[in-house]
């Protein structure tokens, strides 16, 4: 089991469409979600606001098979895949396809 936690700034007004994503994701196109997540071996994908002086941002958490199932969901061409990465783009203004450097673990406790 892999997981993956980052944060990404949400730009200005966009709060609302990336709400307005996930609830079309658990709602209407749920099967397509669910399926895609599946095939890119995501078994876990949830998403928190947090409000903080410089804007909102999306801490993003992602739980797969491998290290390689955020990228694999990413990157997907599946036509849900296409749709949320075009979602994502106006979001966060970046094409989330294109990784950038992988976060780093600093602090992990477990008691």
């Amino acid at each position: 089991m892999s997981a993956i936690a980052f944060a990404i700034p949400i730009l200005p007004g966009k709060e609302a469409l990336d709400r307005d994503t996930f609830d079309e994701m658990e709602g209407a196109r749920r099967d397509d979600y669910e399926a895609a997540l599946r095939d890119a071996g995501v078994t876990r994908h949830t998403v928190w606001h947090q409000e903080t002086p410089d804007g909102t941002i999306a801490i993003v958490y992602m739980e797969s098979h491998d290290e390689a199932g955020a990228a694999n969901f990413a990157s997907s061409d599946a036509p849900l895949n296409r749709w949320f990465r075009d979602r994502m783009k106006e979001v966060h203004g970046i094409d989330i396809s294109q990784a950038g450097p992988p976060p780093k673990q600093v602090h992990d406790i477990r008691v």
